[in-house]
C-alpha cells in the first residue's frame, strides 16, 4: 500500500491549467520533498490531496483509500502554508479543540507532550495572539501531529524559524519517519530538503519534471564528474607523460600544483588516476568530488 498515489491528476480554473496530469507514487515511510517555484502548482496539488479543493479530473488515493474520503482524513495531518490559529486560545486549548475536530480528541497530557515535541513546552498556556511567527509555525506542526496521523503534509515547516529551532524540527521529522510516518513536505530551503528528504520531486508549470533520490537527481543533472586531486610534487621527467595521459582520460584538465582538477564521465576513472599517480611515485593526499547541490539542480529548470 502506497501512502500517496495519483493518476493524471489535473486542475483547471476556467481555461487556465494549474496542475497538468500528475502521476505520482509516494511510498509509506518516506520523507518526500516537493519543490517548485512560486506559481508552479504545488499548493493546488496539495490542496487536492487534502480535500480542500476538488480535482478537475484524474484520481488519487491516500493510504490505499480512494479520495476524497472523510474517513481517511482522520489518518492524515496537515500544516498549511497559512495560519489557521485562533488568537484567543492557548496552545493547549488549540490542540484539544483541533484534535476533537479530527475525530480523535486528545487528553491534556497528550497535548502537552506534543507541545514539548515541537519546542513549545514553556508556552503551553500562552494565547496564540502573543505568539511570534516562529512559535506559530511550531504550533502549526503540533496541530498536524496531535492525532498521531500516518501521513503528514508539512508546507514550509521551518520558514521563519531560527537555526536552533529548525534543527529541532528536522530531528522531529526524522523521528516521525522512524516511527513509520510518511512526511510530504514543501520547502524553499533547498539545503534542508537535500539533507532530510529520502526522495524529491521538482514541479514546473503544473508538471513534475524531475523526481528521485539526491543521487538519482545528480546523475540526471550531470554528464561529467569534476574531481580535484591534491598530490605531492610531480617529478619533471614524469610531467609530460602523466599530463598527456590525464588529458586522454578526462576533459577540462587544470594543473594548479599541488592540485589537478579534471572532469571525467565515470567515477571508476578516479581509481585509475590514483593508480597512475602511484606508478609515478606521486602521493595522493586528498580527493574531492564536486557534487551538484539541490540548488544547482533546481535552478537548472
Amino acid at each position: 500500500m502506497n501512502a500517496i498515489e495519483t493518476k493524471q491528476l489535473k486542475k483547471f480554473y476556467g481555461a487556465v491549467s494549474i496542475v497538468k496530469g500528475i502521476d505520482l507514487i509516494v511510498e509509506q515511510g518516506e520523507i518526500f520533498g516537493f519543490l517548485g517555484r512560486n506559481g508552479a502548482g504545488k499548493s493546488t496539488f496539495i490542496n487536492m490531496l487534502t480535500g480542500i479543493i476538488q480535482p478537475t479530473s484524474g484520481t488519487y488515493s491516500l493510504l490505499g483509500v480512494k479520495g476524497p474520503n472523510d474517513q481517511v482524513k482522520k489518518r492524515i495531518g496537515v500544516m498549511p502554508d497559512y495560519s489557521t490559529l485562533y488568537g484567543s486560545l492557548t496552545a493547549v486549548e488549540h490542540l484539544k479543540f483541533l484534535s476533537s475536530l479530527s475525530g480523535k480528541p486528545a487528553a491534556k497530557e497528550r497535548c502537552i507532550e506534543v507541545l514539548k515535541l515541537v519546542g513549545l513546552e514553556s508556552h503551553v498556556h500562552k494565547k496564540a495572539a502573543k505568539f511570534s511567527f516562529g512559535m506559530k509555525k511550531k504550533l502549526g506542526i503540533a496541530q498536524a501531529i496531535i492525532h498521531d496521523p500516518e501521513l503528514i503534509f508539512l508546507d514550509e515547516p521551518t520558514s521563519g524559524l531560527d537555526a536552533e529551532s529548525a534543527i529541532h524540527i528536522h530531528k522531529l521529522i526524522n523521528d516521525l519517519q522512524k516511527r513509520g510516518k510518511t512526511i510530504f513536505m514543501t520547502s524553499h530551503n533547498l539545503d534542508e530538503v537535500e539533507k532530510i528528504c529520502t526522495r524529491i520531486a521538482i514541479m514546473k508549470e503544473g508538471q513534475i519534471v524531475k523526481i528521485g533520490t539526491m543521487d538519482e537527481l545528480r546523475a540526471f543533472y550531470r554528464s561529467t564528474i569534476t574531481v580535484k586531486f591534491k598530490h605531492s610534487p610531480v617529478p619533471k621527467d614524469k610531467q609530460v607523460t602523466l599530463y598527456q595521459w590525464l588529458g586522454s582520460v578526462g576533459t577540462d584538465l587544470e594543473i594548479k600544483d599541488p592540485f589537478v582538477i579534471i572532469n571525467i564521465d565515470d567515477e571508476k576513472k578516479i581509481a585509475e588516476i590514483i593508480r597512475a599517480f602511484n606508478q609515478c611515485k606521486i602521493d595522493v593526499f586528498r580527493v574531492e568530488v564536486e557534487e551538484p547541490s539541490l540548488e544547482d539542480i533546481f535552478l537548472d529548470e
